[in-house]
């Protein structure tokens, strides 16, 4: 990694030392990250990020997290634009909001793959914690 020295205005600076006292995360980091994903919200309108009890994630403004929308895509038997249409359908999302989900996907596929295969990790974890209970009760 290089480095380059960077002027970041004082009231700036204040509210990311702030923020980084608040979080626990390192203030170096937190502010790659914002500088980040500022630079994702501009290549991608209609996305922003939202922490959670998973992890920070991507998300549609007024919509689903990507990470939903890719998932449903790979399970319905819809293809192209009827897959659009669909993934809109099921959501009761707009159209837009699914084009935007997808065009996120297609720069950062390996984002998404990973909050989805953690997800089906967790998931599959919860289910076997469910028979056992089942198992013992039954």
């Amino acid at each position: 990694m290089s480095s380059e020295a960077v002027r970041i205005e004082s009231e700036t600076l204040r509210a990311l030392r702030e923020r980084s006292a608040q979080s626990g995360e390192p203030i170096v980091r937190l502010a790659q990250r914002y500088i980040s994903e500022g630079m994702r919200l501009d290549r991608h309108p209609g996305i922003f990020f939202r922490d959670g009890a998973a992890g920070r994630r991507v998300v549609v403004i007024g919509g689903p997290d990507v990470w939903e929308v890719i998932a449903a895509a790979r399970s319905a038997p819809e293809r192209g634009e009827q897959l659009v249409s669909a993934l809109a359908e099921r959501t009761g999302s707009p159209v837009e909001k699914i084009r935007a989900a997808i065009r996120y996907y297609g720069e950062f596929p390996e984002e998404v793959d990973r909050f989805i295969a953690a997800n089906e990790q967790e998931a599959a974890q919860l289910e076997r914690v469910l028979e056992n209970e089942q198992r013992l009760l039954g």
